[in-house]
């Protein structure tokens, strides 16, 4: 198969994965790109957020403090995120626009309205990115109502958190399509619009899999982390690329470069809970890459075993224990090396473009990735 190919490259490995856990690394990395681009991309889609539209659902969204609706928590997350990972897709575009600089034609017209060495209409695709993004954050929070008992709080406060997710969500992403439009780019609207339709795809077989969790291989959840997590940002940098007029190569390398830090994150995401330091309580997907490897590593008549073993008389699972057997095989090195090797492909989709303080911060972020 070929991530069994990856894994065995060797020459991908010159990254320290094992470097001394840095909870502020990734944190820091972010902040000094944001100086790079000129503002913390926290801010980009302020045009938006203080609408009146969005103001007034604001103030049917807080109705729901005091409940349980995983709304709020999006919501949090606006105003602070420690991880810095909710504006971390328009900040790649801005830099990855930077990198690239203009385009090779010096007559081109275009070059007079750079600021800081980006296009206004790099600025609005990665104002856009993010507002799409946040979209589908909000869409996310969406409560199944099916599995929901008296004991997890009053119904309807479920009802109403998931209309105002459904219109919170969908006005976002309506006013993501309308700049969409403005960026007067045919091939930009067909790459983008390819990506909502990617994300959709993802979130559906997520969704799907979630139901019967360990249906997932590893080359399936490749496929499914890339429609849900990747394909967004990498059709972004590729169209930020085309705003420029970059050609077909630099196109094909910011998209190389998006896809590959996107699954660079998701891995370093799912492995966290597996190699940091400390003793707190085991939370993890069944279709997070440590176990999708250490499942097709024991089989899955012995992984079913293993499942009975760590749960409890109510078939709750006990994930603590389950950690530790997963954590005898070698599902979590596998895992740790293919974060590693997408890091480093990221790292090599960047060498083609010139030496820069935003190429720089961009090889940071693919570095940052595979540190813990």
């Amino acid at each position: 198969m070929a991530w069994r190919s990856r894994l065995s490259y060797i020459g991908w490995r010159h990254l320290s994965i094992f470097s001394n856990p840095s909870p502020s690394n990734w944190t820091k990395v972010v902040s000094d790109a944001e100086k790079i681009v000129g503002y913390p991309t926290s801010f980009m889609s302020l045009r938006c957020l203080l609408s009146d539209e969005l103001s007034n659902v604001a103030m049917h969204v807080r109705k729901l403090v005091g409940t349980k609706h995983p709304l709020l928590n999006t919501a949090r997350g606006f105003v602070y995120d420690s991880r810095n990972n909710l504006q971390m897709r328009g900040l790649i575009v801005l830099l990855m626009s930077k990198a690239a600089g203009p385009c090779p034609s010096t007559s081109d017209p275009i070059h007079d309205s750079m600021v800081s060495g980006i296009y206004p209409s790099q600025r609005n695709l990665a104002e856009i990115t993010e507002l799409i993004h946040t979209a589908f954050l909000v869409h996310r929070g969406i409560v199944n109502l099916k599995e929901w008992t008296n004991s997890d709080g009053p119904l309807k406060d479920m009802q109403f958190g998931n209309k105002m997710a459904v219109l919170s969500g969908d006005f976002l992403l309506a006013n993501a399509c309308t700049g969409l439009a403005q960026l007067n780019d045919t091939k930009v609207v067909e790459l983008i619009s390819s990506a909502i339709g990617d994300v959709v795809q993802g979130i559906y077989h997520e969704s799907s899999t979630s139901a019967e969790e360990g249906s997932l291989t590893v080359a399936s959840w490749e496929d499914q982390t890339f429609l849900s997590h990747g394909a967004l940002l990498a059709k972004s940098c590729q169209a930020a690329m085309k705003l420029a007029r970059h050609g077909n190569e630099s196109q094909n390398l910011a998209f190389q470069y998006g896809k590959h830090l996107a699954l660079g994150h998701k891995l370093n995401s799912d492995l966290h809970t597996f190699v940091k330091s400390g003793s707190e309580p085991a939370v993890f997907s069944l279709d997070s890459a440590p176990v999708v490897f250490h499942r097709q590593i024991v089989g899955p008549e012995r992984w079913r075993h293993q499942l009975k073993q760590v749960q409890n008389m109510a078939r709750q699972i006990d994930y603590t224990k389950l950690r530790g057997l997963i954590k005898t095989e070698r599902g979590v090195s596998q895992a740790l090396d293919l974060c590693s090797y997408h890091g480093n492909k990221a790292l090599e989709a960047m060498k083609c473009f010139p030496p820069s303080e935003a190429r720089s911060a961009l090889e940071n972020m693919a570095c940052a990735v595979t540190k813990f």
